[in-house]
């Protein structure tokens, strides 16, 4: 999807920018690392939103205010959208939409569950359930390693280098995309099933400095931030 340049900045919600103002010093204020507020650099996390005259069309089509008919990759539900977020990452755009959605009770196997999260499995539940941690960087350590090198090969600003960081940043990106449908398979699995999910309370400082033998980082999913979520 292209978006012409006179359009990057029109039809922006004044109102959506100065949430996300405040949201930015909320966090500034009360979460401990986080720097001050600073504007939004082209490049960086490119992201716009939109709101108005919005509409799923059928199949895989959205109609978007000022930017017209847009073709994308899934196929949509067809329902009312209040506003869309098009966001860029690793040279392809994505977008989000906000609808209403009346969610179903589900059937619950149990009243509570107990997770203890951890480094050598992703999570093991009170039950004997065990959900392995997965190997996606470890997997494609050899690959990382060969496009980093082709990077750094590349002369700064040549366009055989942008080439090659996309083509970086889109491997980076699948790793990324492995754990975090792996987690939200879990996390999942786990609401729709439990009334009451007890997670440990875990020393995430101490776990972060902590490497297992096959070179990934033993961080720790956010399980219980997903589940809330």
């Amino acid at each position: 999807m292209k978006i012409p340049g006179t359009m990057k900045y029109q039809n922006v919600h004044q109102g959506q920018a100065l949430r996300d103002l405040e949201r930015a010093f909320k966090n500034f204020l009360t979460i401990p690392g986080r720097g001050f507020p600073v504007f939004k650099k082209k490049g960086k996390k490119d992201s716009f939103y939109l709101e108005g005259s919005i509409k799923i069309l059928k199949g895989n089509y959205i109609k978007l205010p000022r930017i017209g008919i847009v073709k994308t990759y899934e196929i949509l539900p067809s329902v009312p959208v209040k506003n869309v977020t098009i966001s860029k990452c690793a040279g392809n755009w994505y977008i989000s939409f906000k609808y209403d959605h009346q969610s179903n009770p589900t059937t619950k196997e149990r009243d509570i569950i107990g997770v203890d999260v951890g480094i050598n499995a992703l999570a093991t539940c009170s039950d004997g359930t065990t959900y392995a941690n997965v190997k996606a960087y470890k997997q494609r350590k050899k690959r990382l390693t060969r496009y980093q090198r082709l990077v750094s090969k590349k002369k700064p600003g040549s366009k055989n280098r942008v080439k090659a960081i996309k083509k970086l940043a889109r491997l980076h990106k699948k790793v990324a995309d492995i754990r975090a449908d792996t987690l939200h398979k879990v996390t999942t699995w786990l609401a729709k099933n439990h009334s009451t999910i007890v997670i440990e309370d875990l020393n995430v400082s101490g776990m972060v400095k902590k490497w297992s033998r096959d070179g990934e980082v033993s961080l720790p999913y956010p399980i219980d931030q997903e589940i809330i979520n």
